[in-house]
């Protein structure tokens, strides 16, 4: 039976050996990148089952080798948890919407760090379906299958837009910035400069039909997927749908 793979990205190297130390001990196969862009490279290459990922990295930072970890068909099922010394909010939660399943504070005890990786791996296929698969208001998003429906019709939509469509609904009732869309719809078609997020953002409401609504327009910050629970009119939010 082969062992689990667990491939650190960190580049600190006393860090380095007591991971791997205790990893192998384990019973884990343990590959080390000091670096972003060859973590990349060697996640692409050996498939790890789980990356521990630093957040503050040479060359390429650690939301960024997330980022591009998660846009690749190859490495986007691959378990990543975070590591770093900042434990502002902010960066949780935007380490979360780049994609990391799990997250934990500088400094940190080995032992229950080896309990979050134990339950990172136990999560069955069906947690995995569920993380590429959004349904709300009537609109469906499938990030494997890279289908979109509106109340059971499929959309017509370019790559850009599926993107746009998939990080505002995943995240429903949360305000993202023009900036961190254009960091979503990066890609082969996506050239975006931020005041081209507003054209995709008015042809995919167009696309959504009478449920383009649902995309909200805040005053000041960029966009929101209205949330589940809430109706047309927020009055805690300012809002304006153009």
């Amino acid at each position: 039976m082969s062992k689990t793979k667990i491939l650190i990205i960190e580049d600190e190297r006393a860090l380095q050996e007591v991971l791997v130390y205790n990893l192998e001990r384990e019973g884990f196969e343990v590959a080390v990148s000091g670096d972003g862009q060859d973590g990349i490279r060697r996640a692409r290459a050996t498939e790890p089952d789980v990356i521990l990922l630093d957040l503050m990295l040479p060359v390429i930072d650690g939301l960024e080798v997330c980022r591009q970890l998660r846009a690749d068909a190859k490495t986007r099922g691959i378990r990543i948890l975070m590591l770093t010394a900042r434990s502002e909010e902010v960066d949780e939660i935007v380490g979360f919407n780049m994609g990391a399943d799990d997250y934990v504070t500088k400094p940190f005890k080995v032992k229950p760090l080896i309990h979050r990786i134990k339950a990172l791996l136990r999560r069955t296929a069906t947690d995995q379906q569920s993380r590429e698969f959004v349904s709300i208001h009537g609109i469906e998003v499938d990030r494997v299958n890279h289908i979109a429906k509106s109340r059971g019709q499929i959309l017509d939509l370019t790559p850009t837009e599926f993107r746009l469509l998939w990080a505002l609904a995943r995240a429903a009732g949360r305000p993202f910035g023009r900036n961190e869309l254009m960091d979503h719809c990066r890609g082969e078609d996506a050239n975006a400069l931020e005041r081209t997020i507003d054209v995709h953002i008015r042809s995919l409401r167009q696309k959504l039909g009478e449920l383009g609504e649902v995309i909200e327009t805040v005053r000041g910050i960029g966009y929101r997927f209205r949330g589940e629970t809430e109706s047309a009119t927020n009055p805690t939010t300012s809002i304006d749908i153009p």
